[in-house]
């Protein structure tokens, strides 16, 4: 029986492996996204400085009264749409995903695909 800690262990492994290929630079910045049973984040990263250019999660106040439960598709899609404005602001078009680890399905696959409707080249 695998329990939620070997699952999160597998996670990490496998994150570890992506980021060894993945990079973002300030003209390509990483999109990296993590995700809670209550809550979805993601953030803009440009690696080459350490910093985040843009973040946005269910936790904000654009989206808090919007969404009934965090840990939905619904809500992952909302994310992604703010994402991809924040990053239109900050005049990012192209970005490298960067999954977290976790299979391309459901949330990630949701935040994804609102991502690139809102403009994002990945």
């Amino acid at each position: 029986m695998i329990t939620k800690i070997d699952k999160n262990k597998a996670r990490l492994k496998r994150h570890l492996r992506v980021r060894k290929k993945i990079n973002g630079t300030a003209e390509r910045p990483r999109l990296s996204v993590f995700r809670s049973s209550k809550h979805i984040y993601a953030q803009l990263i440009d690696d080459e400085k350490g910093i985040t250019l843009a973040s946005a999660s269910t936790l904000d106040k654009e989206l808090r009264g919007k969404i009934a439960n965090g840990g939905s598709v619904e809500a992952a899609r909302q994310v992604g749409e703010l994402i991809a404005k924040r990053a239109k602001e900050k005049g990012v078009a192209k970005v490298v995903f960067d999954r977290g680890g976790y299979l391309y399905h459901g949330r990630i696959q949701a935040l994804a695909d609102a991502a690139r409707e809102g403009g994002l080249e990945f």
